[in-house]
């Protein structure tokens, strides 16, 4: 996952999980210090701190602004960003912690399944294509 991808789904999934009655103390204590990491490091930029806070409540709207954002001021570059995003995602999916990837799991039977992240892939069922 690219840093400005892992920047916004760890504020999404914060902001859907500090809502939460059930989300632990650990979890809103990692999004309240991601967020203030945030808005330390733009500071002094009223329109950025609105898109910032405005993604809490709308992440759809505000979602291209904040990208925007992200990328102009290099916040996908900040180490320290960066590393409190992922602590804030291990937190809230461990079963995931260290993947750069989702968990598939399937609950029916499935005649075919692929998982990739790029690559061209042909399945055929049933009788072989003619040549």
């Amino acid at each position: 996952m690219d840093g400005i991808n892992l920047l916004l789904t760890a504020l999404a999934t914060g902001a859907g999980a500090g809502l939460q009655q059930v989300a632990g103390s650990a979890i809103k204590d990692a999004y309240t210090s991601l967020k203030a990491l945030l808005q330390k490091k733009l500071a002094g930029q009223p329109a950025a701190l609105t898109a910032l806070t405005e993604y809490e409540a709308d992440p759809d709207t505000y979602e291209k602004p904040l990208q925007k954002i992200i990328a102009t001021h290099h916040l996908d570059q900040d180490e320290e960003i960066l590393q409190s995003a992922r602590h804030l995602m291990t937190l809230m999916q461990p079963q995931q912690a260290g993947q750069e990837s989702n968990i598939v799991q399937n609950l029916a039977p499935v005649q075919g399944q692929v998982i990739e992240n790029s690559g061209t892939i042909t399945m055929h069922f049933g009788e072989l294509p003619g040549t």
